[in-house]
């Protein structure tokens, strides 16, 4: 009897002191916003909510915070709109981005200044004369709960992040897998370690195979929409689609020092009735600038695809500068489609908000058909759209590279590979589409999103419903 009594007490103090052991970590993670300054009123309420049930919450973005909205990218401080609500909300980290970038070096070494929270990312080292205080980790103390958050970001096919090449001068960039193995020392050192990653879901997913020694992975960069959390080889991974329709709030739950449990659940965001009220008040303050909503043209049939967009935007290249032909990275055009109606100085900026000068190349119709494909190649294999021409395009299934391209005028008649024309395109555009050709490009002066409102004010009446230049088979 005495032994049934001693194991007794024995079960129950072991049971006792594991469940005063047994401890919870709270992550509000968001990936991609693109200054989607609309949201996040609601957003400060959710942190808001969850904060009163877990006050040692963890607040996460996985970049891209800007690009995206006029009202926070044309900011006399542009893009410190979003650092202020994130300010606000209580945020802990970011992750950079490529659009971080967009804001060039020094831009961003202010916005980072301005924030409250950090900027995490181990694969970039900026020369010290930009003074951008990016660190590569921070250890955080989440009630008794050591955190460690590693930030990395994704780089494309040029082996920098996909912004303009001229933002990222004198930044050196490290392969991103090789990197986070580096910083295996976390394990050891916290309770939790976390990739606030802008790799992109299918990245995440084959480096999870790589990295045992990390217990949750908050994505972003493919604007993958996951249903909460989804595990792949031991680690919890959580990804959203662009612009904040969901947040994600992750909880790992902890005994004996390891984390036993993961889960995560979406919160709608758009369709929260609650909202901050300190944060709609600077969402309200920074929204009041009447020269976004001046009219520019009307439309009179809607915009129902990107690729309309794409041919609107190399028309207003060639009527405004009178050159042969255009083009346009696709990855460029920001918006998915516009309705019929007015057509804002906002719209143009949503569309096209990256302030790229236009430039002027002279080249050939072979060179013309060869930068094609390098844009193509370099912008995450998305075609162009062109104008005053269409093209004629074979793709291999297999590899996704192009097999074949022909480039017709608009009466359909071959180009002539020999002759040389006057083509104009975006400064990326040309950054991202490198060749051979003898001329690499001069500056028009003026900048694309200037072009566009100066072609829809001369235009005042528009359609472009049904317009392809494009096939691709």
């Amino acid at each position: 009897m005495k032994k049934i009594i001693t194991f007794s007490l024995f079960l129950f103090v072991a049971l006792t002191l594991s469940a005063q052991d047994r401890r919870e970590l709270h992550i509000l993670s968001i990936n991609d916003p693109h200054a989607a300054i609309e949201q996040f009123p609601r957003l400060g309420y959710i942190a808001d909510s969850l904060r009163a049930l877990y006050p040692d919450l963890l607040i996460l973005s996985a970049g891209d915070n800007r690009s995206g909205d006029p009202i926070n990218d044309m900011f006399e401080i542009p893009a410190y709109p979003m650092v202020a609500l994130m300010n606000q909300i209580g945020f802990h980290a970011t992750a950079v981005g490529n659009h971080e970038f967009d804001s060039n070096q020094e831009g961003l070494a202010r916005l980072i200044g301005l924030g409250t929270f950090s900027t995490l990312c181990a694969n970039m080292e900026p020369d010290p004369k930009w003074k951008m205080h990016v660190k590569p980790y921070q250890i955080f103390d989440c009630g008794g709960i050591s955190v460690g958050v590693l930030g990395i970001t994704a780089l494309g096919s040029m082996g920098i992040p996909e912004s303009h090449p001229a933002r990222l001068t004198d930044i050196k960039f490290m392969e991103p897998l090789e990197t986070i193995q580096k910083f295996q020392f976390l394990r050891d050192k916290c309770d939790v370690v976390l990739l606030l990653s802008h790799l992109g879901y299918t990245s995440d997913v084959q480096f999870s195979a790589e990295l045992p020694w990390v217990d949750i992975i908050v994505g972003g960069h493919s604007h993958t929409q996951i249903q909460g959390g989804e595990m792949h080889n031991g680690i919890l991974i959580t990804q959203n689609s662009k612009s904040v329709p969901f947040a994600t709030h992750s909880t790992l739950v902890l005994a004996g020092g390891k984390v036993v449990e993961k889960k995560a659940e979406l919160i709608a965001v758009k369709g929260m009735p609650g909202e901050n009220k300190t944060v709609a008040e600077l969402v309200r303050y920074f929204s009041e600038n009447p020269a976004f909503k001046r009219v520019l043209a009307v439309a009179e049939t809607p915009f129902d695809n990107r690729e309309e967009l794409g041919c609107m935007v190399c028309d207003a290249y060639l009527a405004e500068t009178g050159a042969d032909l255009s083009y346009q990275n696709a990855g460029g055009v920001r918006i998915e489609n516009h309705p019929a109606g007015d057509m804002t100085v906002g719209d143009v900026m949503k569309m096209d908000p990256f302030q790229n000068d236009l430039v002027e190349v002279h080249v050939t119709g072979k060179e013309l058909a060869e930068m094609l494909v390098s844009c193509y190649d370099n912008d995450k294999q998305r075609f162009p759209y062109v104008g005053g021409m269409t093209c004629e395009v074979v793709i291999d299934p297999a590899t996704q590279k192009v097999k074949k391209i022909t480039l017709f005028d608009l009466n359909g008649k071959k180009l002539n590979l020999k002759k040389t024309y006057r083509v104009v395109s975006n400064s990326y555009t040309v950054a991202v589409s490198p060749t051979n050709r003898a001329d690499q490009g001069q500056s028009v002066g003026i900048t694309t999103p200037d072009i566009i409102k100066n072609y829809l004010e001369h235009q005042k009446k528009i359609s472009f419903q049904g317009r392809k230049c494009l096939d691709i088979k």
